[in-house]
C-alpha cells in the first residue's frame, strides 16, 4: 500500500522546510504550498490524506483555507500550526473543524503523534464510509444467487482470488453478472475499506475516456476549467473495475499498461506523476486471445490484467438456478404484492434459452411484476418471445446481409398468431441482428470502427450488440 500523502502549507520557507523534513523522515509523502491559493491547487491535483497549515498567512489564512478544503472534502483532517498560540485561537480552530492544533514550538514527537492520530482517524472515516456504501449496494456474495455446480466453482475461485492482490479478469457473456462478481471480489478483499470504482470502457467516447480514466490539468484542453481527478486515481487504495476492457482503444491500452507497471499516472496536460495504488478487476465478453491475434489488444496488457481468470457460466449452463433467481427478483420488484409464479410461467422460464442471461431474466420478472393483476405471475404476464421463442432464421448473405433492400427471408414465431406489427418487428430484428453481425465481422470485431461505419455512436452500437447478445 502507498504511504499517506500530507499537504504542508506555510508562508515561511524555513518552517515549510522543517515540517517537510520531519514528515518525510516519518515515512510520509509530502506536498508543499507557500500560500492558500497554491494549497487549493495542490489539493485538487494530489488529493492529500491530511493537511498541516499555518494559521496566520497573508491573503488567505488557515481558517479560510480549511473552510475551502472542507467544502471539497468534509472529512479531510486539518492540523493548525501557529506561532501565536492561545487558548482562544485553539478553541476557535477546533470549533471551525480543525482536527488538532500545534504551536510552532512543537517537538518532533508532538508532530508525530498529531499526524498519526489524524491519519488513523482519516482511515477509520474512509473505511466506515466505504462499508456503509457497500451495505447499501449489497456488494457481497449474498447478491450473487446460485446453487448450481457451475456457480459453486465460481464462488470458490472468487473467495480464493479475493484475498490476494492479483489483478483479475472476469469473462462471460453479456448479462451474466460480471460487475456483481467484481463487487463481491472487492467486498471480500483486504481492500474492502477502500473505494470500488467502476469504469465502462465501452460507453464513453474515445476522446473523453482518457480524461475520465487519468484526469486532466486545468487548461489541458478547451473546457478544462479546473483540474480533475481521474477514475484510476479515485480508486487509490481500492479496486478499479474496468468493464468491457476489450473495447479500450489502443492508445489507452498503452497508457493503462504503463500505469499498472509503474503504479503512477500522468494527467492529461500534466507533467508530474501521481502515485496510485489500485487492484484492477477487468471484465469482457470478447475473446481477447483472438483480439490479440488480430492486433486489437496488446498482449502485454492481457497478461497484466489476467493474473487470475474467472469465467462466468451463461444462464443456460446453470441448471436449477433460474427458479432461485426468479424468486430473488420477485422479492425485489414484487414489493410484497407479487409473491410467486404459477406452474406454466415457471415452466416457460425454465425452457427459455436466455440469450441475455441473468439481466434478461431480471427484466422479464420486473415487467411481469408491473403487469400482473394478482399475487402470482401467470404465463400471460410473460413476453411472447419467452413463451414462443422464434425459430432461428437462416443466416443472411450477399446484399441481404448488407441491408441493401433485398427481400429478407426470416422465420417468424412458428405456430403463433401474430399481428402485422408483431410480425414486422420480428422481421426487422432478424435484419438488424444480421446487419450488426456482418458489420462486426467486416471490422474484425472492432466496435468503434463498426459503429462509425453504421453511422451511430459507440455507446448506441454497444447497447444493440448487448441487446442481441452479439459478440465479435
Amino acid at each position: 500500500m502507498a504511504s499517506a500523502r500530507i499537504l504542508i502549507v506555510d508562508d515561511e520557507p524555513d518552517m515549510l522546510d522543517n515540517c517537510t523534513r520531519i514528515v518525510t523522515r516519518l515515512g510520509y509523502d509530502c506536498v508543499t504550498a507557500e500560500n492558500g491559493e497554491v494549497a487549493l491547487e495542490e489539493f485538487e491535483r494530489q488529493r492529500p490524506d491530511l493537511v498541516l497549515t499555518d494559521l496566520k498567512m497573508p491573503e488567505m489564512d488557515g481558517m479560510a483555507l480549511m473552510a475551502r478544503l472542507h467544502d471539497a472534502d468534509p472529512d479531510l483532517p486539518v492540523i493548525m500550526i501557529t506561532g501565536f498560540a492561545s487558548i482562544e485561537s485553539a478553541v476557535a480552530a477546533v470549533r471551525e473543524g480543525a482536527f488538532d492544533y500545534l504551536p510552532k514550538s512543537f517537538s518532533v514527537d508532538q508532530l508525530r503523534v498529531a499526524v498519526e492520530r489524524a491519519l488513523r482517524h482519516r482511515g477509520l472515516q474512509m473505511e466506515n464510509r466505504n462499508l456503509r456504501s457497500q451495505l447499501q449496494q449489497t456488494l457481497g456474495f449474498e447478491n450473487v444467487v446460485g446453487r448450481s455446480p457451475a456457480m459453486a466453482q465460481v464462488f470458490e475461485l472468487v473467495k480464493k482470488a479475493a484475498r490476494s492482490e492479483a489483478n483479475i479478469l472476469v469473462l462471460g457473456e453479456s448479462g451474466t453478472g460480471k460487475e456483481l462478481i467484481a463487487r463481491a471480489i472487492h467486498a471480500n478483499s483486504p481492500r474492502a475499506g477502500g473505494p470500488f470504482v467502476p469504469v465502462d470502457c465501452a460507453s464513453l467516447p474515445e476522446h473523453l475516456l482518457e480524461s475520465e480514466l487519468f484526469g486532466h490539468e486545468k487548461g489541458a484542453f478547451t473546457g478544462a476549467v479546473r483540474t480533475k481527478t481521474g477514475l484510476v486515481e479515485a480508486a487509490h487504495r481500492g479496486t478499479l473495475f474496468l468493464d468491457e476492457i476489450g473495447d479500450l482503444p489502443a492508445p489507452l491500452q498503452v497508457k493503462l499498461l504503463r500505469a499498472l507497471q509503474e503504479r503512477q499516472i500522468r494527467r492529461v496536460g500534466g507533467t508530474g506523476l501521481v502515485d496510485v495504488d489500485v487492484r484492477v478487476v477487468s471484465a469482457t465478453n470478447r475473446n481477447l486471445t483472438e483480439a490479440i491475434a488480430k492486433g486489437q489488444f496488446r498482449e502485454e496488457l492481457y497478461y497484466r490484467i489476467n493474473v487470475i481468470a474467472i469465467r462466468l457460466p451463461a444462464l443456460r449452463e446453470r441448471a436449477g438456478d433460474i427458479p432461485l433467481l426468479a424468486q430473488a427478483f420477485l422479492k425485489r420488484y414484487g414489493h410484497g404484492r407479487v409473491r410467486g409464479l404459477d406452474e406454466a410461467a415457471a415452466g416457460a422460464l425454465e425452457h427459455y434459452r436466455w440469450p441475455g442471461n441473468v439481466r434478461e431474466l431480471q427484466n422479464v420478472i420486473e415487467r411481469a411484476c408491473a403487469l400482473t393483476d394478482g399475487p402470482v405471475i401467470t404465463a400471460k404476464d410473460l413476453p411472447d418471445h419467452v413463451l414462443c421463442p422464434a425459430t432461428p432464421a437462416a443466416p443472411l448473405t450477399g446484399p441481404e446481409a448488407q441491408g441493401q433492400g433485398a427481400p429478407v427471408r426470416a422465420e417468424v414465431a412458428a405456430g403463433s398468431d401474430l399481428t402485422l406489427r408483431e410480425a414486422k418487428d420480428q422481421w426487422l430484428q432478424v435484419l438488424e441482428v444480421s446487419y450488426l453481425r456482418d458489420l462486426l465481422a467486416r471490422h474484425d470485431g472492432n466496435v468503434s470502427s463498426a459503429a462509425k461505419a453504421a453511422g451511430i455512436d459507440r455507446k448506441t452500437f454497444h447497447r444493440l450488440i448487448n441487446k442481441y447478445d452479439i459478440r465479435g
